[in-house]
């Protein structure tokens, strides 16, 4: 049970980490509209696509997205962790489970 506990505080801490930089929120929540290529991801900051490159392999390692073979990004990997991140950060209302 124990090693359960922590696999998944490492998953949130992954997570979190990968959330902790404005950088990478703000293309999760361009993902959560849908698939995107790099060229896109990278439009509106001042940042190369290789430093966006690196942006979208700290989401990945996290779960959050997944890169297909034409390397876009896409939201659709591991929903949940997707569902939770945006929840966390205000997008969507966080939804009590069970009772307190």
């Amino acid at each position: 049970m124990q090693q359960v506990v922590q696999a998944v505080d490492t998953d949130l801490d992954e997570v979190f980490a990968a959330l902790a930089d404005p950088t990478r929120r703000a293309i999760v929540e361009r993902l959560a509209r849908g698939a995107a290529s790099v060229t896109e991801l990278a439009a509106p900051f001042a940042m190369s696509q290789p430093a966006i490159s690196k942006h979208l392999k700290v989401l990945e390692k996290a779960g959050l997205i997944s890169r297909g073979a034409r390397r876009n990004a896409d939201p659709d990997t591991a929903p949940g962790a997707a569902e939770t991140a945006l929840r966390l950060g205000g997008e969507l209302p966080i939804e009590p489970r069970g009772k307190l």
